[in-house]
């Protein structure tokens, strides 16, 4: 026992010692060799109680004590044990969200919400890559239900009716984003791919535009924009001699050499076309590329609008005109819709549409 005491006080110690030459001294250790919040607690001159509410709810603790934890937690080097933690209380602080490609540059604005949002009230970020296959995503969806996140985030809401059978039983908070359905395993954020390619055709047509056509990724998502937009612009007349909207069909996840390739096969079939709408802004660089070299002036021969309003969308030339999602407010709501859920508060209002925008620019 005396052994301890002395190894405690060497610690209490060290926050005296105002010399760059000798570092702190460990605390008393754990059955693992591990330093105990008991230890970061003396060092910070606080109660352990308040030591964990500064970690664990840092809200909950005015700014003088928890600067005073953060600092003897930077002091020792502690690390909370989660997993302990979570037992205890029954909560992880760990949200999980599922993205079809994490190198894809729209859904970044809602990662970094997402994240930012979970932070400040002490939540961390597990980010997983389910491709655009359901298969994988099943996979994936075992392995974070098993490890029992405070909330998981999907993207998009059309899943195998397994996965949706082990959410809903899991218990967890979920939120579907990018998407609209009236059928929601539990929150929803996001829009209707549907109003988009309808909106898209009514646009073009109020252009002038009559001979429009669509390159579409392979992804589900794209393809019900593409599909809606098809019907919308057959239905003003905007279609073939046939009625026919023309679609080429890109793999997923698109790029610009599925632009300059989509377009390419288009204009192989003989097609009059003075409009398209490309189902992402990298694909439309892809067109641009491509009608350039083509001498294909853009917008007096050819209209071109897409999806995305990634950063680089109004820096081209000409400028892009494109749909705009508000991704920043899809992560802020969806983080804001586990975090009241995990408190054990009632979301009044679980299905959110956010809308989009057309955003007007010089390709139109």
């Amino acid at each position: 026992m005396k052994k301890n005491v002395s190894t405690i006080r060497d610690v209490a110690a060290a926050t005296s010692v105002s010399t760059a030459t000798e570092p702190a001294r460990p605390g008393r250790r754990n059955k693992t060799g591990g330093l105990t919040l008991r230890d970061v607690a003396l060092v910070a001159g606080v109660a352990p109680i308040t030591a964990s509410r500064a970690l664990n709810t840092p809200d909950a603790v005015s700014a003088k004590v928890l600067k005073k934890v953060r600092a003897a937690v930077a002091k020792t080097g502690y690390v909370p044990n989660l997993l302990a933690g979570a037992l205890a209380s029954k909560k992880s602080r760990l949200v999980a969200a599922v993205v079809p490609n994490l190198s894809g540059p729209v859904f970044l604005e809602t990662i970094q919400s997402l994240t930012r949002t979970l932070e400040e009230s002490g939540y961390q970020l597990m980010l997983g890559q389910s491709g655009y296959e359901n298969s994988r995503e099943d996979a994936l969806l075992d392995a974070i239900i098993g490890r029992r996140p405070d909330g998981i985030v999907l993207t998009g809401a059309l899943h195998t009716e397994e996965a949706r059978r082990k959410l809903k039983a899991s218990g967890i908070p979920v939120v579907e984003t990018w998407d609209l359905t009236p059928t929601p395993i539990d929150m929803l954020v996001g829009f209707s791919h549907e109003q988009i390619g309808i909106a898209v055709a009514r646009y073009l047509h109020a252009a002038g535009r009559r001979r429009v056509a669509t390159i579409s990724g392979d992804d589900d998502r794209s393809l019900r924009r593409a599909g809606a937009f098809r019907k919308a612009a057959a239905e003003l007349g905007m279609g073939q001699a046939d009625g026919e909207v023309p679609c080429c069909s890109v793999p997923a996840p698109t790029t610009l050499g599925g632009g300059r390739s989509g377009l390419c096969e288009l204009l192989s079939r003989g097609l009059e076309i003075d409009a398209l709408f490309c189902s992402s802004d990298m694909m439309a660089i892809g067109v641009m590329i491509e009608a350039a070299a083509r001498g294909i002036a853009i917008p007096s021969q050819l209209a071109l609008i897409s999806f995305g309003d990634l950063g680089f969308a109004r820096d081209l030339q000409p400028a892009l005109t494109t749909v705009r999602v508000d991704g920043t407010a899809i992560g802020r709501t969806a983080a804001q819709f586990i975090m009241d859920r995990a408190a054990g508060r009632i979301v009044a209002e679980p299905c959110c549409d956010i809308g989009f925008t057309i955003i007007e620019r010089d390709s139109v």
